[in-house]
């Protein structure tokens, strides 16, 4: 097959699967085209079946706001026209799915019928798709779409009690490539960070208000005081200053460190003991998966789709959102060393389960029903 992917080229989830999938895609043989306004962060290795194409923008000073939904769409034109596509697959609603419908649209003016499939991973339904400014494209999108994923059942339920849908959404959950995501031999990286033998606690997140890493904080904090540990922040974003300031007033600065944005988290995640989520929402948690790949436990909230993947008291624990206490409860018993090994083995055969290599070829399944839906369809008309 030849498939354009469209996405957001960034650190968040939707990129990341996005990325993963089209390159699972391209290993397996399909030609994969990527079309963004940049070259998607994961996409650092060479491959004959990828292709990148970029949307350029008009800075024509009549726009106050460059019109990207119209320069993607035309860019999606030209790429299924000029690389003869057979599928258009984005992920994230807002604004690809509107973009895509408009593409499609023009293509079948000129005789090109292009499936479409829209892959929805949460923000796009749980934030962005509520306010009301863009709830009716979002209804209209989705439901204009040949084919709709999302990424957790509880998505999906969301997706249907929050939108007029009309059309069945498939769930195809988020997956984790085992050859890249499993635990490495980087003990000397564990010397650097822990040198008298502490625990080490991480949390990776594009540190947003949702995330609410200040509960993590709050927790370590009084973790420390009952097991010698260290806690890593990894990643980002508005949050980033008040949490440095909120360990300053706990006086944790000496065994917290930030450490930012970084690409290679599997060798973070290596020599990690317990994984932090305490997320307000979750479509699915897949750094808590890519976590668990790394045999690392994951203490987390049981909101949205982590229930699906964390399970309660066999690959870590969960807690209602903002209950620090039963979660520095848990983080204990969990890293008592007598637990601690048996929880590490479970979080890496749940995460097994949620291989690539099982999750891609549900994604293959899918593209072909839904090319084999059109080509019906046209045949009627």
């Amino acid at each position: 097959m030849k498939i354009g992917i469209v996405c957001y080229p960034t650190f968040g989830g939707s990129g990341v699967v996005a990325t993963e999938l089209g390159k699972a895609l391209a290993k397996k043989g399909h030609q994969v085209h990527f079309i963004t306004y940049s070259q998607p962060m994961r996409l650092d290795f060479f491959n004959e079946n990828i292709f990148y194409h970029e949307v350029n923008i008009s800075s024509y000073p009549l726009f106050q706001y460059p019109p990207y939904e119209s320069a993607l769409a035309g860019k999606m034109v030209d790429v299924v026209k000029y690389e003869k596509l057979d599928l258009l697959h984005v992920h994230y609603a807002i604004p690809h799915a509107s973009s895509a419908f408009l593409a499609k649209q023009i293509l079948k003016s000129e005789g090109i019928d292009i499936p479409v499939i829209t892959t929805l991973h949460g923000t796009d339904i749980s934030v962005v798709g509520k306010d009301s400014t863009y709830k009716p494209v979002i209804t209209f999108s989705i439901n204009n779409s040949d084919g709709v994923t999302s990424v957790s059942d509880d998505l999906r339920k969301e997706t249907y009690d929050t939108f007029d849908i009309r059309t069945e959404i498939e769930v195809i959950p988020n997956f984790v490539d085992l050859e890249r995501f499993h635990k490495q031999e980087k003990e000397h990286f564990k010397r650097f960070i822990c040198p008298n033998g502490e625990k080490l606690i991480v949390h990776t997140s594009n540190f947003r208000k949702v995330k609410r890493i200040d509960d993590i904080i709050y927790a370590f904090s009084k973790i420390k005081k009952h097991v010698p540990s260290k806690l890593l922040l990894v990643g980002d974003g508005p949050e980033r200053p008040a949490m440095e300031k909120l360990c300053r007033d706990l006086d944790i600065c000496d065994e917290t460190r930030f450490i930012g944005k970084l690409d290679a988290i599997e060798e973070v995640l290596s020599v990690a003991d317990l994984f932090f989520m305490p997320s307000e929402k979750e479509s699915f948690g897949l750094a808590a998966l890519e976590a668990m790949a790394c045999q690392v436990p994951v203490i987390s909230t049981n909101t949205g789709g982590l229930p699906e993947l964390n399970v309660n008291g066999v690959t870590g624990f969960m807690s209602n959102v903002g209950d620090v206490d039963d979660m520095v409860k848990n983080a204990l018993y969990i890293l008592d060393d007598e637990n601690l090994e048996t929880f590490k083995l479970n979080a890496l055969k749940r995460a097994q389960e949620f291989d690539i290599e099982v999750i891609v070829p549900h994604y293959v399944r899918y593209y072909q029903q839904v090319i084999d839906k059109t080509k019906e369809l046209q045949l009627i008309s």
